[in-house]
C-alpha cells in the first residue's frame, strides 16, 4: 500500500503539535533518499506544490563527486535545476523518527515533463507499458543486510584514522539463518525495524536470520511495482537510521569481505490482469505456468545479460557471484531451486511467480524492477519460447548461459541492448552505462590492501 496518511490528515498532525518536519525526497541514481526537511506549516501552506534541487542529484557518484561527461546534467550546462514534485499519495509518519513526515517526490524538468533519466520515471514508464497491455506488474523485494556492534562514527573515525574500515563486529559470531535464539539477541534493532516500517504503512511480514553472522533479512508484502520499489527504498533508510540511533551501523554491499556470504535482493514478480486476477497462473498447463507467464520468463533469460548492470551497479557487486553461498553465477530458470539466477515460486497455485535471484542488496529498486519488467514484456510481445528447465546443481553445470562475471563484461552488454534502449530510450541507457564506467574507472585506478599486501615484498 501506499503512504499512510493524507494531507488533511497532516494538517491535523501539524495543528495538534505531532508533526513538525517534513522530509521531501526523491530517489538518486543509486536508490538513495535526497532531499529537505521542510518546516511542516510551511510545507502545508504552499510547500507541497513543489520545490526544487540541483541537477546533479542524477550525475553523481556514491562519493557525491560531480561525474563529468553526462549530457543531462555538467560544469558547461551551469548545473541548473529539477522540479522535484510530491507524490501525495506517499505521505506517511515516520514513526522512528519523532514529529516527522515523508513524502517521495518526482523529478521533472522545468516544463514538469519527467526527467527520462530518474529512477521513478523509468520504472512508470514500464508499468505503463504493461497497463497498455493490459497487465499489472506486482512485485516484492527481499532485502538482506549485515548488522554490526560496531557504530556509524566509530567506523568513520576509523577510517579518518588510518584510511581503512577495521574491526567490524556482526552482532552474532555464527550462521544466524532462520535461528531465533540468535535473533532474539538482535531484537533492540529488528522489532523497532518492523514496527517502525509498519507504523510508516509498509506492510512488513517478517525478518529473519540470513546465511552468515549478523548477517538480516526483512520482506516487505508484496505489492504494485511502483510501492514495492518506493517501498524497498523507504526500508534501506529507516534500516539506517534505526541501527544508528542504536548505536550499530550497516552495510548493504553485495559482498563486504570475501570470507562471508553476499546480500541479496531477490525480486518476485508476477503480472495480473487489470480487473485483478493472476495472468500467471494456469491451472490447466504445466507446474500451473500460464503461457504469458512463460513468455515472459523468456523474455528475462533472453537479456539476461543485458539488464545485469541494473540488478548488480558496482564492480563489488561482482564478487558477490561465487559457488555455495546461494548467490547464482548461472542465468537459467529451475523450479524451487536456490542455484538458479530465475527461480519459479509457488508451483501450481494462484502464488506462481519468478524470483530473480541476481540482484544484490546494493541494486537501485527502481532501476531493477524496471530492467525485469522491460526483458519480461518484450518476451511476451515477441512471443518467445521458454527454453528448457534446468535441474539439479547450477553451480557444476557446464555450458549454460552465464550470469556477467564483472561490471565492465555487463555494461558492454548494457551498452549493446536493442531492447533496453527501446524499453527505456537511447538517453536512460547511454547514461546508466556511462555510470558503469565511472564506477569502473575509479575501482581500476585504486591501490587495495589486497595488492599491497601481494605483491610488497614479493613482486
Amino acid at each position: 500500500m501506499p503512504g499512510n496518511m493524507t494531507f488533511d490528515e497532516l494538517k491535523e498532525a501539524v495543528e495538534s503539535g505531532g508533526i513538525d518536519t517534513v522530509l521531501v525526497a526523491c530517489v538518486d541514481m543509486q536508490g538513495r533518499l535526497m532531499g529537505k526537511r521542510f518546516h511542516a506549516q510551511y510545507f502545508i501552506d504552499g510547500g507541497h506544490h513543489e520545490t526544487h534541487c540541483c541537477d546533479y542529484l542524477l550525475a553523481i557518484d556514491m562519493e557525491m563527486t560531480t561525474v563529468p561527461g553526462y549530457k543531462n546534467s555538467g560544469w558547461e550546462k551551469g548545473y541548473g535545476d529539477y522540479v522535484m514534485k510530491p507524490d501525495m499519495a506517499t505521505l506517511r509518519a515516520l514513526p522512528w523518527m519523532p514529529g516527522t513526515a515523508l513524502v517521495l517526490c518526482d523529478l521533472l524538468d522545468h516544463h514538469h515533463n519527467d526527467v527520462p533519466q530518474s529512477p521513478r520515471a523509468i520504472l512508470k514508464r514500464q508499468i505503463a507499458r504493461a497497463e497498455a497491455m493490459g497487465f499489472k506488474a506486482m512485485m516484492a523485494t527481499e532485502l538482506e543486510f549485515f548488522l554490526f556492534e560496531t557504530s556509524f562514527d566509530a567506523v568513520r573515525n576509523s577510517m579518518q584514522a588510518s584510511g581503512q574500515i577495521r574491526d567490524l563486529k556482526p552482532i552474532s559470531a555464527y550462521n544466524e539463518d532462520y535461528h531465533i535464539f540468535q535473533t532474539s539477541k538482535e531484537e533492540e534493532v529488528m522489532r523497532a525495524l518492523r514496527n517502525g516500517l509498519y507504523g510508516a504503512g509498509i506492510p512488513v511480514e517478517c525478518s529473519k536470520g540470513e546465511a552468515d553472522a549478523g548477517q538480516e533479512e526483512i520482506n516487505v508484502k508484496y505489492s504494485d511495482a511502483l510501492d514495492t520499489a518506493d517501498n524497498h527504498a523507504i526500508t534501506k533508510t529507516a534500516v539506517k537510521d534505526i541501527a544508528h540511533a542504536a548505536g550499530k551501523s550497516v552495510t548493504f554491499m553485495a559482498k563486504y569481505d570475501h570470507r562471508r556470504a553476499g546480500s541479496s535482493s531477490h525480486v518476485h514478480q508476477s503480472l495480473w490482469t487489470l480487473d485483478g486476477k493472476p495472468a500467471f497462473f494456469d491451472p490447466e498447463a504445466p507446474h500451473g505456468m500460464s503461457e504469458l507467464m512463460r513468455q515472459f520468463l523468456a523474455g528475462q533469460l533472453a537479456h539476461a545479460e543485458e539488464i545485469t548492470a541494473f540488478l548488480a551497479p558496482y564492480v563489488n557487486s561482482y564478487k558477490r557471484f561465487c559457488v555455495g553461498m546461494f548467490a547464482p553465477t548461472k542465468a537459467v530458470w529451475s523450479r524451487d531451486n536456490r542455484t538458479a539466477g530465475f527461480r519459479v515460486c509457488g508451483e501450481g497455485t494462484k502464488a506462481i511467480r519468478v524470483e530473480c535471484r541476481i540482484g544484490g542488496a546494493d541494486l537501485n529498486p527502481y532501476l531493477a524492477c524496471a530492467a525485469l519488467l522491460a526483458a519480461g514484456l518484450d518476451g511476451i510481445e515477441k512471443k518467445m519460447d521458454l527454453e528448457a528447465e534446468m535441474r539439479g546443481d547450477m553451480y557444476s553445470t557446464a555450458g549454460v548461459r552465464e550470469i556477467p562475471k564483472t561490471l565492465r563484461a555487463a555494461a558492454e552488454r548494457l551498452k549493446g541492448s536493442t531492447m533496453l534502449r527501446e524499453a527505456m530510450g537511447d538517453e536512460v541507457v547511454e547514461h546508466y552505462h556511462h555510470a558503469a564506467e565511472w564506477e569502473i574507472s575509479e575501482q581500476d585506478r585504486v591501490v587495495t590492501d589486497f595488492e599491497l599486501a601481494r605483491l610488497f615484498e614479493r613482486a
